[in-house]
């Protein structure tokens, strides 16, 4: 919100000298947020006067242009010049060339003299130019940078304005005022206006306010004027979408007048360009009052006006003249023609004030904020009227703001209103609050007097009236945001001042840290880190197909998810059950830019739905809910397990002098899985497995020795890789990290380096040719017994010398004790042990 300086001196006591820079300081004490400083004049300088020009002689140029070259005095008749400087004549008459052709002789028009400097750093000095030498410029809107239009210079006369000679033009056309822009927060929609934005200086300084509503003379009662019908029987989001809507009418205007200098100036100070004086006047008095309305040509209306919402297939062609297609929620202005502007959001093309109407319609009204948001997105539309009507509006405020437009006509666009007028609505049930006495100092931590609670909400504009126990408070209704007691603490630490909150560190118990599933995790992202991937983080928003696929390692089978209500986009309406789907896309980002070799991992929960979602009802607020009532809130929430899952594409490692990359394959995608599990002291099985999102034959599935479920890793399923536009051979892994986290020791013990030396045996045997390696790993380390460091396969073998259906896995045995060193005959039985439980257990045959 822009607040001009000079606007906001009309109904506060800003000091003269203030700049923007002490409004805001005083704001930010009443909870404002300084956002920017606006000084038209900061980028120019020197003298910008009036002038008038006594003759102008056109000269065709040798290149087929012609300029004027003009005799322009800068002084009233019989007055010398007092400003000095090279090139301005003592006589107040400058010599200026000019190929402007939008003016004649006599105009009054503005004259930049030398030693001005005009925004971009323009310097003006005399120059000679086409034959001449010109002593000053006359200027255009767009050179002062009052506006985009550069139909020629500015002619005063077009513009309503009259000065006299020599008058300083950056006075005239408010240059030299300022404003202050400040974030306004959703819940304070009142400050989206001077009124607003007064009060609240008032509030932080203690200085008068003085409401301009209160200046407004409002008919007690308008009788019977243009017809109109509220019409939303069945409100959709549970309250009417229009309550009251005022209608009143001036008739003989002039619309083609032009907007007085002064409300220009303030416009556009605050943002908003002059579009006619009609319009003008209607964007003026929202930004003063905070009461968005809209002007209809009374001559193009046809029966009377309807409040509903759309009918099936209805369009509208809006002021931006674009032709938009209706839906049934949009709550609309209509006649007996159809709609004629989206209600709250933007008017008709049809019924646009113009330059030759003769008669308006005046509306101000107030509309369900849900209905205007909704619209507002859904159109694609924002306005100054949706953003302030889609955070409330007060509805008190519409018969008053009416009639400023009203008035304003009158007075300057020479209309007369009809004394009869329309207002139809019901009011709004008023905020009741009781605040218990001593609530406020509880909840804030400063003991706060009767008096500063009583006259904060006072000044804040409720009725306080003071009952056994506290007060019960009218909320006022302009503050549509004061619903409990709690926001009413707010307010008053608000007004009583932030800085009278004292800043108290809380102590930290003692013998507290991490938790043991946090220092797990940490150990775990850190490990990952240090092996050269990258962490990233996804949206949990998936859509339905990657669920699908991810989701369940069989084709088919159905998954169950939790569906928002209000996705951001329809295509990733669901949370994910996996986390691999957001680490795909967040790597074909990378790909699409360039960056193949990549190493991605991500750690973040998983929505796993069981029977069914959400609650009743929800505790009410200022009370500690029962554990019972906890309880049954937690199982409407989904199981939310922690994921790890990582993504591989291209090469291991950049190429160089002497260095051949590796393409990244199946075997570092479980090698990673299994990183996870040895950091936290896990031991895991890996076995070949299915997936339907993996290759058929380059799947791992992870478990734990009590076989449970701990993942999946190995080489994405080659369609899949396809239809993602992934490049080929792409691996990944998931694991369930709370799996894990449960199974890991409180502290994971290293076991000491034995001092004796080692003996190494290895071992080649035939097993069947769809046997698992694991299993028979796991036979060959229980059956060597104690003496066992260490077992590891090292070879695969199929095919001569191996019989049909068979295979040869070769194995390499580390034997050490920790007391002595073994003999030989020590570590061959125990290798001829574990071999004789590999052919008890797989009729394994040594080779």
């Amino acid at each position: 919100m822009r607040i001009p300086l000079s606007w906001l001196r009309e109904y506060t006591e800003l000091p003269a000298g203030a700049s923007s820079e002490d409004l805001m300081a005083d704001l930010v004490r009443v909870g404002f947020e300084e956002e920017d400083v606006h000084r038209p004049a900061d980028s120019i300088s020197g003298p910008v006067v009036v002038g008038q020009v006594l003759s102008l002689v056109k000269e065709p140029q040798s290149n087929g242009k012609t300029i004027n070259w003009c005799q322009v005095r800068v002084v009233p008749e019989g007055q010398e010049q007092t400003l000095e400087g090279k090139g301005i004549e003592p006589s107040g008459i400058q010599g200026i060339v000019c190929g402007a052709h939008n003016f004649v002789e006599g105009d009054k028009v503005v004259v930049t003299l030398p030693g001005a400097v005009l925004p971009g750093d323009f310097h003006i000095s005399p120059r000679k130019t086409y034959g001449h030498v010109s002593a000053g410029m006359i200027a255009s809107a767009r050179e002062l940078r009052l506006g985009d239009e550069h139909d020629g210079i500015i002619v005063l006369s077009t513009l309503g304005l009259d000065p006299e000679l020599g008058t300083d033009a950056l006075e005239l056309f408010g240059l030299k005022d300022e404003a202050a822009e400040i974030n306004v927060t959703p819940d304070r929609s009142y400050a989206f206006s001077i009124r607003g934005v007064a009060r609240e200086y008032a509030h932080a300084t203690g200085t008068a306010f003085t409401d301009p509503a209160s200046k407004v003379s409002v008919p007690a009662a308008l009788g019977e004027g243009y017809p109109v019908t509220l019409s939303d029987q069945a409100p959709i989001y549970g309250v009417p979408g229009c309550d009251r809507f005022v209608a009143r009418v001036v008739r003989g205007v002039d619309a083609s007048r032009p907007t007085p200098q002064w409300m220009v100036s303030r416009l556009r100070l605050a943002g908003i360009r002059s579009i006619s004086l009609p319009v003008d006047i209607s964007n003026y008095v929202m930004l003063e009052l905070g009461q968005p309305n809209h002007c209809y040509d009374l001559d193009t209306l046809e029966g009377g006006i309807v409040v509903r919402r759309a009918l099936p297939g209805e369009r509208i062609v809006t002021l931006d003249e674009k032709d938009r297609a209706l839906d049934a929620e949009d709550l609309v202005i209509a006649d007996d023609s159809g709609a004629i502007g989206i209600a709250g959001v933007m008017g008709g093309a049809r019924t646009e004030v113009s330059a030759g109407t003769k008669d308006i319609l005046v509306e101000a009204a107030h509309f369900d904020t849900i209905s205007i948001a909704r619209a507002r997105r859904r159109h694609k539309l924002p306005s100054e009227a949706s953003k302030r009507f889609e955070r409330g509006v007060d509805w008190y405020l519409a018969p008053v703001a009416a009639q400023r437009v009203v008035d304003l006509l009158v007075e300057l666009a020479g209309g007369t209103a009809d004394d009869a007028g329309t207002d139809v609505g019901t009011a709004p049930e008023t905020v009741t609050i009781f605040l218990p006495s001593g609530f406020v100092s509880a909840r804030i931590g400063v003991e706060y007097t009767t008096e500063q609670i009583v006259s904060s909400l006072t000044d804040l504009g409720a009725t306080v009236t003071e009952t056994e126990g506290g007060w019960t408070v009218t909320a006022p209704s302009w503050r549509n945001d004061l619903e409990t007691k709690e926001d009413l603490s707010e307010e008053i630490a608000r007004l009583v001042g932030y800085d009278k909150i004292p800043a108290t560190l809380p102590v930290a118990p003692p013998g507290r840290g991490l938790s043991r599933v946090q220092k797990q995790r940490r150990r775990v992202m850190q490990a990952l880190a240090d092996s050269g991937l990258v962490e990233v983080l996804a949206y949990p928003f998936v859509s339905k197909t990657s669920n699908d696929v991810f989701g369940t390692p069989e084709a088919g089978a159905a998954v169950q998810a939790v569906k928002l209500a209000n996705p951001l986009s329809e295509e990733f309406g669901w949370l994910r059950t996996s986390v691999l789907p957001g680490l795909i896309e967040t790597a074909k980002r990378n790909i699409s830019r360039g960056f193949r070799d990549l190493a991605l991992y991500e750690a973040g929960l998983v929505f796993l739905p069981e029977g069914g979602l959400g609650t009743p009802g929800i505790p009410p607020l200022g009370a500690k809910p029962s554990d019972e009532v906890l309880e049954g809130l937690y199982q409407g929430i989904p199981a939310q397990p922690q994921h790890i899952a990582g993504v591989f594409t291209g090469k291991d490692s950049p190429a160089a002098p002497g260095h051949a990359p590796r393409a990244w394959d199946w075997a570092d995608a479980v090698d990673a899985a299994r990183l996870v599990a040895d950091v936290l002291g896990v031991e895991v099985v890996v076995e070949q497995g299915a997936h339907q999102a993996f290759h058929p034959g380059r799947t791992a599935v992870l478990r734990l020795r009590s076989g449970e479920l701990v993942g999946y890793a190995g080489e994405l399923h080659p369609k899949l890789v396809k239809s993602l536009d992934l490049p080929a051979r792409t691996v990944a892994f998931e694991i369930d990290a709370d799996v894990l986290f449960d199974a890991a020791a409180d502290v994971v013990v290293a076991k000491p380096i034995s001092t004796f030396p080692v003996a190494t045996q290895d071992v080649a045997l035939i097993v069947d040719g769809d046997q698992p390696a694991a299993a028979v790993q796991d036979a060959l380390r229980e059956g060597a017994g104690e003496l066992l460091e260490d077992v590891a396969l090292f070879d695969v073998y199929i095919g001569t010398g191996i019989p049909e259906g068979k295979k040869s896995l070769a194995f390499g045995l580390r034997f050490r004790a920790d007391d002595r060193t073994l003999t030989a005959d020590e570590a061959s039985g125990a290798r001829a042990a574990a071999v004789a439980l590999a052919a008890e257990r797989f009729g394994a045959v040594q080779r």
